[in-house]
């Protein structure tokens, strides 16, 4: 199995302190949480997409963009692209330049959203949502595989040889699709035999599983061989030395996210930490805890590739670094033994030893204080 980092990079102040950071430092710690990552032997971070408060994720590519910079190993994800309502085109051309800032290391995750901010912004009709999701797909892969794209359909003007630069490093950039309910996604995952992304952060486990086997079911309908076929499962995460350490410390931040208003993610039925921990998805507990955890998620999904979340209701980035070095330490080698690893990738690297890493070591900024020194 293989580990990411993602972050929808909401801003909202800490559910402890209040302290609000600046969207120029919140920014910024993202792409020190990405280095971070990649030193402490991660293997992927994702970068979400939103167009709404309390979000500030409306252009991963740039930030995207940023952290292959100052990264060399991590592959870099979209967790999730909204296709449904953007031009593929566009899309075709922005993370085709990450691929080539980052030397071939991105992979695409798309999905058709489920906050209503860009159905308005980008004036689209909620009610195509599953049909600009399926056209805008098919164009975008020939955008990346054809150098001259002749196509007409229903959203967009047509196109008559056209050719979209740069084009990716090596080869087309690997296509997820992104899913928390719909099986139309997955079945477009099954139809052109791409891998899918399930979040597993809201509902119980039962629903994602459930809409994990009907991906491998169609898959396999559609001629494609069973062994190929490439899941992925998100997951809040909070470690700690044991499990009441953990509860105490996370309980605020969690229940300050789900009980915030009009943000995405907040209608989940585990309104407690003990019940979300207990019954639900969510990753919180000891290093032993989680690692049985993510075992028995993998008996459900069968999957090749764990995100974790460690954003909630302005958790601390000193903090969200030291659940970060404790799941790298004592989680990921155990599940690495145990687990298959089927994810054509770089062998991973070792996790770096336990000390702050220099670049991290400067966050978070004090409050008050804004522009950090480069």
């Amino acid at each position: 199995m293989r580990f990411g980092v993602m972050t929808l990079i909401d801003n909202v102040p800490d559910a402890l302190s209040g302290h609000l950071l600046t969207p120029h430092d919140r920014l910024r710690e993202v792409v020190e949480l990405a280095v971070l990552t990649e030193e402490l032997g991660f293997d992927a971070f994702g970068v979400g997409e939103r167009h709404g408060a309390p979000f500030l994720s409306s252009s991963p590519p740039a930030v995207l963009g940023a952290i292959a910079a100052r990264t060399h190993r991590i592959r870099l994800f979209t967790t999730v692209t909204v296709l449904s309502t953007l031009d593929p085109v566009r899309v075709a051309e922005d993370y085709a330049t990450v691929d080539q800032l980052s030397g071939g290391r991105l992979e695409l995750t798309i999905g058709k959203g489920n906050a209503p901010e860009p159905w308005h912004l980008f004036h689209r009709d909620p009610g195509d949502q599953y049909a600009l999701q399926e056209e805008n797909y098919e164009l975008l892969r020939r955008l990346w595989s054809e150098d001259r794209v002749t196509w007409s359909g229903r959203f967009r003007p047509p196109l008559k040889n056209a050719t979209v630069l740069p084009r990716p490093f090596r080869r087309p950039p690997t296509i997820w699709h992104g899913s928390a309910t719909s099986e139309r996604s997955v079945e477009l995952a099954a139809l052109w035999g791409d891998p899918v992304f399930a979040a597993n952060v809201i509902q119980p486990v039962a629903a994602y599983a459930k809409l994990i086997d009907h991906y491998r079911a169609r898959w396999a309908d559609y001629g494609h061989d069973p062994a190929a076929a490439l899941v992925a499962s998100g997951g809040t995460l909070y470690a700690a030395a044991d499990d009441r350490t953990a509860r105490r410390e996370f309980a605020p931040y969690y229940e300050a996210a789900v009980a915030a208003r009009d943000v995405p993610g907040n209608n989940t039925p585990f309104r407690t930490l003990d019940d979300a921990a207990d019954h639900g998805p969510a990753l919180v507990g000891s290093p032993a805890r989680i690692a049985g955890k993510i075992l028995s998620q993998h008996v459900a999904y069968g999957h090749a590739l764990q995100f974790f979340s460690v954003d909630s209701a302005g958790l601390p980035f000193a903090r969200k670094a030291e659940v970060l070095r404790l799941t790298a330490a004592e989680v990921l080698p155990q599940l690495r033994h145990e687990l298959p690893d089927p994810l054509p990738w770089p062998s991973p690297a070792p996790a770096a030893p336990p000390e702050p890493a220099v670049e991290a070591a400067r966050w978070p900024p004090r409050p008050g204080r804004g522009r950090q020194p480069d």
